[in-house]
C-alpha cells in the first residue's frame, strides 16, 4: 500500500471504528494476528481484543478521538497525534463513573501489513486522566 493509502485505513480506523463505534470493522481493518502494545490497556490478541478495549473508552467516557496530526513514515508505518474527550460515565478501568469531563493527549504508530493494521503503540496521558476524573490529586501549583 502507498503511504496516502494507510493513512488512509488509520483514518478509517480513529474515524469509524473508535468515534462512529462500528466495532464490527475490527476485522477488516486490523490483522488476524493484531497486537496493541499499551502498558495501561492490556488487551489479548487479534481483532475482537482490539474492539473489546476500545469499546471500554467508547462506553465508559463517551469517547470521540480527535486527531491533530498524521504522518505516514516509510512504507508500513503511520503515526498520529491525537486528543481524546468525553464524560467519565461508566466504569473505567475499575473506577467508578464520576461524571466529570475529560480531555487527553496521545501519539500514537500503527504498523501496517497486507492492507490492514497489524500493530499499534501507544502513549497517552494517563496520569492526566486520573487527575481529571479525581482519583489522583493534580500537584499545587501546576
Amino acid at each position: 500500500m502507498s503511504p496516502e493509502e494507510n493513512e488512509a485505513l488509520v483514518r478509517r480506523w480513529f474515524e469509524e471504528f473508535c468515534n462512529e463505534r462500528k466495532r464490527d470493522l475490527a476485522e477488516e481493518l486490523m490483522t488476524e494476528d493484531h497486537e496493541y502494545h499499551d502498558p495501561q490497556v492490556p488487551t489479548g490478541t487479534g481483532p475482537q481484543a482490539m474492539a473489546e478495549a476500545i469499546a471500554v473508552y467508547q462506553e465508559g467516557v463517551d469517547g470521540h478521538w480527535d486527531v491533530e496530526e498524521m504522518r505516514a513514515a516509510g512504507e508500513d508505518r503511520v503515526v498520529a497525534r491525537w486528543t481524546g474527550t468525553g464524560t467519565h460515565n461508566a466504569d473505567v478501568m475499575g473506577i467508578p463513573p464520576t461524571g466529570r469531563s475529560v480531555s487527553v493527549s496521545a501519539v500514537h504508530l500503527f504498523r501496517i501489513e497486507g492492507g490492514k493494521i497489524a500493530e499499534q503503540w501507544v502513549v497517552w496521558d494517563t496520569l492526566g486522566f486520573m487527575q481529571q476524573i479525581g482519583v489522583i490529586p493534580e500537584q499545587a501549583g501546576g
